[in-house]
């Protein structure tokens, strides 16, 4: 078991020099309001950060979900309000996540949820990835979510360029602490379980990723009941070790079984910093876990006898005001050159920054405010879970859970995306055979239609010249007739 977690985390360590870049892009910033506002790129791809600006459009706050291909290069991103594309612009059919009120009110500045975005690859479906996104529908009162939401992109459509193939849809209804949405690999090195946490509970959802679906909810009593404070929840780069942090109040470690997805050995440390806000990373071995807490930053020592009584505490806010605004401690992020980089409770041009991490104590080099960027940054920080984590060798774990239904992907039905229309439309198209595809107005009459296939999963329609209106496809199979509905504006 030893051999096989140093052989994990040399993986961690190694996987950029191995072309393996797809988390080496963060966005920060956002162009909106003239001086010392713009977008910027935080870019690791080198081994080292390099930090550029990008006029780009889309304004990002805590919600924060990205990714890149192999070499580094951005293909997507999102703030929970829209999806954009590597051009800056609204990716085909990425426009209205997150439905409701408090994802509107704050349609100019992106959701302020943490971890309320996160990218996982589809496993074995090149250029497919889901999307899982959250609000905090209950606005106003707790704050709470009410859905898990999923949303399908496929990287093959709009010239590369991408396009949301299905959106807004229900994996969990529920009410849910908002955010903290948080993934990790299976211990097959192929699927993934992702995990939730009930509102006001102690119990936590888990699902698993597969190539042909997704498996669950499954339950578990994580024994301590959560509320929506602003903290995060993450696992260790080997995936062994989870922590679930509440700023104002505890911390609880658990040990996790990628196998099973079970969570056990529960340390629970309490905190009175009453904090508005924190975050959390595990330093790259996953020896070292660090708790920032508004005005404190901890370490724990993950392989001490008595962890709790580990806890050091390795800074404390100085009061430095950047730009006039307070740059205290807010949330945490292990970042592809092995540095962890810790942003602020406000819009500040400065960050934080752990230079080495795996070190104990002051040796690990807390650096207040010493990343200078180039424009405000409102407290954005990706929400990358380790896509590098391989198979754990030390488990007979060959084969997946079975017996509870999939939720199907979208290549298994007739979805129509977008609607409305300017140009084109698409329908995925699933395992049955198209036999006749047939075109109606609002009066019931027959336009004369031409459609191809953009791939194997495609149908597409050129509607450039309908007229405004509604209009309805009927698609006839062997086994079924389906309509769709759509607008053309």
């Amino acid at each position: 078991m030893k051999t096989a977690k140093l052989l994990t985390t040399l993986l961690f360590i190694f996987s950029n020099l191995l072309g393996q870049n797809i988390n080496t892009m963060w966005l920060m910033g956002n162009d909106c309001c003239g001086p010392n506002f713009a977008g910027m790129n935080l870019d690791f791809s080198s081994g080292s950060l390099n930090i550029t600006t990008n006029q780009r459009p889309m304004r990002l706050n805590a919600t924060n979900g990205e990714i890149c291909d192999s070499l580094g290069n951005l293909l997507f991103y999102s703030n929970g309000i829209y999806v954009a594309n590597a051009n800056d612009d609204t990716m085909m059919n990425g426009s209205g996540l997150n439905p409701g009120s408090f994802t509107n009110n704050r349609f100019n500045y992106g959701l302020t949820i943490p971890q309320a975005n996160l990218v996982i690859p589809i496993p074995e479906n090149p250029n497919q990835y889901y999307l899982f996104h959250e609000t905090a529908d209950d606005d106003g009162n707790t704050f709470a979510s009410y859905f898990l939401y999923y949303s399908i992109i496929d990287m093959n459509l709009d010239g590369g360029l991408g396009g949301i193939v299905q959106k807004n849809t229900v994996l969990l209804n529920d009410t849910l602490v908002a955010g903290r949405i948080t993934s990790c690999k299976h211990a097959n090195g192929r699927d993934w379980w992702i995990v939730v946490h009930q509102f006001r509970t102690n119990i936590m959802y888990r699902f698993l990723i597969t190539p042909t679906g997704i498996l669950g909810p499954w339950q578990q009593n994580l024994f301590t009941y959560r509320d929506n404070y602003f903290g995060q929840a993450i696992f260790s780069p080997q995936g062994d070790k989870f922590a679930y942090y509440d700023p104002f109040t505890d911390l609880d470690i658990y040990s996790f079984d990628r196998c099973s997805g079970n969570f056990y050995g529960q340390i629970h440390i309490d905190f009175n910093d009453s904090a508005a806000g924190g975050g959390a990373a595990f330093s790259s071995s996953g020896r070292y876990l660090y708790v920032s807490s508004q005005n404190y930053i901890y370490q724990f020592d993950m392989q001490a006898s008595n962890i709790p009584a580990s806890q050091v505490t390795i800074g404390v806010y100085d009061g430095f005001l950047s730009n006039g605004f307070v740059a205290n401690f807010y949330l945490a992020a292990l970042a592809p050159d092995n540095k962890i980089y810790i942003t602020c409770g406000n819009s500040t041009t400065d960050i934080h920054v752990i230079n080495f991490p795996d070190s104990v104590g002051a040796s690990c080099d807390f650096c207040q405010h010493c990343v200078s960027l180039p424009a405000f940054n409102a407290a954005t920080i990706p929400n990358h879970p380790n896509y590098f984590l391989g198979a754990d060798g030390g488990t007979v774990c060959d084969s997946l859970p079975t017996g509870l239904a999939f939720i199907k992907r979208a290549t298994d039905e007739f979805l129509l995306f977008p609607n409305p229309a300017l140009n084109d439309i698409y329908i995925t198209v699933g395992r049955e055979n198209i036999e006749k595809v047939s075109l109606s107005n609002s009066f019931g009459q027959n336009i004369p239609i031409e459609c191809d296939f953009k791939s194997i999963n495609y149908l597409h329609f050129d509607v450039s010249k309908f007229e405004n209106g509604f209009y309805y496809i009927e698609i006839i199979t062997k086994k079924n007739k389906i309509s769709r509905k759509f607008i053309k504006n």
